[in-house]
């Protein structure tokens, strides 16, 4: 059972939401109207690749609305002072489309830098997470090196391990079992079954169909983001 104990509480909402791709000629724009509980996975399938991060940055408060609000944990984005949304950015986990790798840091650099910037935790209680995380996702330890001197599976998962440290209140997948599917979606799976009964709301996003067709996503809504809305299919 994906929802769990803290179904009735809202992570994420989109209120009258209107997203605007980019400014001037060219630029599309994408209603929006959702809600995210905590327990809910939900799966959204992307009728364009650039959707993905525009709507990720969104739930972050990095891609302002041009109309409507974008709670995060009952806060408007917009309203907040730039410290006080920083912080909450600590809340959030996210698997990025392109990796989003520092390349002149370690890779369990990367994986620890967020929560280093975002919270108080000490190096040696997160890198005791971060091992655990690494079982979890099938490596044989933490990834050492630099990003471009891991296989790209390795660096996938080490982006898995990235977005579940620190037991966030809101996770975003976007396409993380790229270079990896099918072999990674039983423990990733797992590891969201684990965050949803903790009280945690997870969004995938994907433009993959053997993705949106598996039947061992567990998913509580699924939506369709085309070029006008974001549309749900089923509950």
């Amino acid at each position: 059972m994906i929802r769990g104990i803290a179904e009735s509480r809202i992570i994420l909402r989109f209120e009258n939401v209107k997203l605007v791709t980019e400014q001037g000629r060219g630029g599309e724009s994408i209603d929006l109207e959702m809600n995210l509980f905590g327990g809910d996975l939900t799966l959204i399938n992307l009728e364009r690749p650039r959707f993905g991060s525009m709507l990720a940055d969104a739930c972050c408060g990095l891609h302002p609305a041009a109309e409507g609000s974008i709670f995060f944990l009952g806060k408007d984005w917009s309203a907040l002072t730039s410290d006080t949304a920083n912080a909450l950015r600590g809340r959030i986990g996210r698997v990025f489309t392109f990796g989003n790798w520092i390349n002149r840091l370690t890779l369990l650099e990367n994986i620890l830098l967020p929560q280093l910037h975002h919270t108080r935790r000490k190096v040696a209680e997160l890198r005791d997470e971060a091992l655990h995380l690494a079982g979890h996702f099938e490596l044989p330890g933490l990834p050492a090196g630099l990003p471009d001197e891991v296989m790209r599976a390795d660096l996938q998962r080490a982006a898995c391990i990235r977005a579940f440290l620190g037991q966030p209140s809101l996770i975003l997948l976007e396409e993380p079992t790229f270079g990896v599917y099918p072999e990674i979606l039983p423990p990733l799976i797992n590891a969201i079954g684990e965050a949803c009964d903790r009280g945690c709301g997870v969004i995938w996003l994907t433009l993959e169909d053997q993705v949106w067709n598996d039947s061992m996503l567990p998913a509580t809504h699924r939506y369709r983001l085309t070029a006008r809305k974001l549309m749900e299919v089923a509950r």
